[in-house]
């Protein structure tokens, strides 16, 4: 594999680490390690300890030479975040300072045309996180043996494309032809039937997004990868998003509303809801979302649909059903 490393450039990186405020003797998450920017930078701020998870084996590869330099400060899992209890617990941590979630793909997976994510070079319609999990459906089955109607729903409900039917016909259209096995052919496909949008966005964006999110089970794993933060915070303890879509940004507003019980317009006829259901969990530390700055959206336009949001840890606890939720493992839906 080529070493796509070079180009990438951690988003909102002093904003996350400013919201997080690392200090010494404190251990910290970081459940999206991807090139290691989120780790490499808390590391630096403070003699801390920072567990790093990723799902995907060739990003922790690359990230083997930091977790020797960090002389037993950086501990890299291999997982999903949404594993985050147990994948601590093996190491004998079960409550942390702090958590940072990166929810966007990495430039090492989106600069790889062999890993199939992107629709701007030439490769495999893959799209796996974890190529090692065979269990998982890849873009090239999907694509070709989905019906008409489960492809658009795939592509609207997870890409938010307002052409998904026009797009989900092109593409059974297409296959009767042979298999669509290149990220190019698919990509030339969804630009053949819609036009491209007046800020220079790719028509065939919406779909591969749509595409990854599905195969990789990522909106579970982001209320999962939530839930287990929650879970394992200390009090005081700080957590930090950062998205990239309104798909995502709604499962991280709606968690964050949740457990910072926000009071609802309720009748006062109504009974008064029980203690410990109004006990927030979280204080939200964004009244609104953080976006980057001008100048950083010019030098890495990864940068420019991404938005923050933090929170902290108070010392109510979580019930007992939500406690659950945290601790069981991933189910696979395919």
């Amino acid at each position: 594999m080529r070493n796509t490393n070079k180009s990438h450039q951690p988003v909102m990186l002093e904003e996350v680490t400013k919201f997080l405020s690392p200090k010494d003797d404190m251990v910290y998450v970081d459940g999206t390690f991807g090139s290691g920017g989120y780790s490499k930078r808390i590391l630096e701020l403070a003699n801390c300890q920072v567990l790093a998870i990723d799902r995907d084996p060739e990003a922790l590869k690359l990230g083997k030479r930091l977790e020797k330099e960090s002389k037993g400060r950086l501990v890299l899992l291999e997982g999903s975040f949404g594993k985050m209890v147990e994948l601590l617990k093996s190491k004998g941590i079960t409550n942390v300072d702090g958590v940072v979630l990166d929810l966007g793909i990495s430039s090492i997976q989106l600069n790889d045309p062999e890993r199939g994510f992107s629709f701007s070079l030439d490769g495999p319609l893959d799209m796996r996180m974890n190529r090692k999990d065979t269990k998982k459906l890849t873009a090239e089955k999907l694509i070709n043996h989905l019906s008409e109607k489960e492809l658009a729903k795939i592509i609207y409900e997870y890409g938010e494309e307002k052409f998904s039917k026009r797009i989900a016909k092109a593409i059974v259209q297409k296959r009767k032809n042979g298999l669509i096995k290149r990220t190019s052919e698919l990509a030339n496909i969804i630009r053949s039937v819609v036009r491209g949008s007046h800020d220079g966005i790719d028509p065939a964006t919406k779909t591969f997004m749509a595409l990854r999110i599905y195969i990789n089970n990522e909106i579970q794993e982001i209320i999962k990868g939530l839930k287990a933060s929650e879970f394992l915070l200390k009090p005081g303890g700080k957590i930090i998003i950062v998205s990239f879509h309104s798909l995502e940004d709604r499962e991280v507003k709606k968690f964050l509303v949740k457990c910072a019980n926000k009071p609802k317009g309720t009748s006062r006829h109504l009974p008064k809801p029980k203690e410990v259901e109004t006990t927030p969990t979280l204080n939200i530390l964004t009244k609104k979302i953080v976006r980057p700055t001008h100048e950083e959206v010019l030098g890495n336009p990864r940068a420019r649909s991404a938005r923050l949001r933090a929170a902290e840890r108070t010392a109510a606890p979580i019930l007992m059903h939500q406690t659950q939720a945290n601790t069981e493992g991933e189910k696979d839906v395919y």
